[in-house]
């Protein structure tokens, strides 16, 4: 997955560069992460592909911004890159590397603290996209089936994203018993 096609994917509108870094915060962010100082130098990048034109208009407040737009070409390439299959093997979970070397600390204890809080902000996520699949039936009167296209996907998506998260914690939990069992028995010997 690059950035350059998740932007493409929401430049559905001109979009301002802090536009869509404001929508990134909003939603994207539930499964990557970009900064402005990442995303204008994408958008600039995009721009010179031909995937983009921008235009300056005055801002409500400050100086002029740069608003952004999908050509024809940049439609193209969105859906060349949405119809390729599934993009795997990108993700980073720097966590899951801590968890892989954690044994180097040498201290159970410092396990189960570690795995609580990565439990902790897993569930947290989890309800976090639970509250937007339950805003998403509240707000449509005949769902899903009166979702557009777009909503119905971002539903799919939200539903995946908390199936993941769930089994994570799972996982979490199921690690939680294994080092409490070890710090019992290594307890009794003592």
């Amino acid at each position: 997955m690059s950035l350059e096609h998740i932007l493409l994917g929401m430049l559905r509108e001109p979009a301002s560069g802090y536009d869509i870094k404001t929508a990134f915060d909003q939603g994207a962010r539930y499964f990557w992460s970009a900064e402005l100082s990442q995303i204008y130098p994408s958008l600039q990048k995009m721009e010179r592909a031909g995937w983009l034109k921008s235009h300056r208009e005055p801002s409500p407040k400050g100086p002029e911004r740069r608003i952004y737009r999908r050509t024809a070409k940049g439609a193209d390439e969105l859906r060349r890159w949405l119809i390729s299959g599934p993009a795997m093997g990108t993700e980073r979970f720097a966590y899951i590397a801590q968890l892989i070397y954690f044994g180097e600390v040498d201290d159970f204890e410092e396990s189960r603290r570690f795995l609580s809080a990565l439990r902790e902000r897993l569930h947290a996520f989890c309800e976090l996209l639970e509250s937007a699949v339950q805003e998403m039936r509240r707000t449509h009167s005949k769902f899903p089936d009166d979702l557009q296209p777009f909503e119905l996907h971002e539903y799919i998506s939200l539903r995946l994203g908390v199936r993941s998260l769930k089994a994570k914690v799972a996982v979490c939990d199921e690690g939680l018993e294994l080092i409490t069992a070890r710090l019992a028995k290594e307890t009794s010997h003592v």
